[in-house]
């Protein structure tokens, strides 16, 4: 793929020649962070976010963070969603592990879970908006690009493993492979 990235000439002016764009080798790979993300599916609606701050502030997702040190998966996906919504998720299963690289540098490795429920009452934070919405009318304009690619797997209760290249905003390579056990 060639792209067309600005970059400085050497008279400091920027330049739009393009780059040749080379998918990550996922064999091997190492990120340079670890974080989870979390969606409550209830009946026929998905608890999402509008993140407030923080790597894609403005989009729509679902809570999460990186993990603690010494803590699981798990353990950080429930803590983030108590934080960023004040609920505490129930029925909480891993489906899914999402590979991100960067072209900045950034390597993020991402647990995504599932929960059947959650108690008490999703409350706005200075992290995160709450929406509760309709599995049939996830805003995917509003979302990472990636997640038109696998979120179905999820709301389905597949187990999925997906390699996403971004620049930015803008995704330059995505696989989503269906699993029957989840192993980086």
């Amino acid at each position: 793929m060639v792209a067309a990235r600005p970059f400085p000439a050497d008279d400091g002016a920027v330049s739009d020649t393009p780059f040749t764009f080379v998918p990550t080798d996922w064999t091997g790979w190492q990120p340079g962070l670890v974080a989870t993300l979390l969606f409550v599916v209830k009946e026929d609606r998905v608890l999402l976010i509008r993140k407030k701050r923080g790597l894609g502030a403005g989009k729509i997702n679902g809570p999460g963070g990186k993990l603690d040190p010494g803590e699981t998966p798990e353990q950080c996906a429930v803590r983030e969603t108590e934080e960023e919504l004040g609920v505490r998720a129930k029925g909480v299963r891993e489906v899914g592990l999402l590979s991100f690289q960067f072209t900045d540098g950034l390597g993020l490795f991402c647990h995504v879970f599932r929960a059947d429920d959650c108690e008490g009452e999703p409350v706005e934070t200075d992290e995160a908006i709450p929406r509760w919405t309709k599995t049939d009318e996830i805003p995917f304009d509003e979302m990472w690009a990636d997640d038109r690619e696998w979120f179905h797997h999820l709301l389905a209760d597949r187990k999925f493993m997906g390699f996403f290249d971004f620049e930015g905003d803008n995704m330059l390579s995505c696989r989503v492979d269906l699993v029957e056990n989840l192993a980086r």
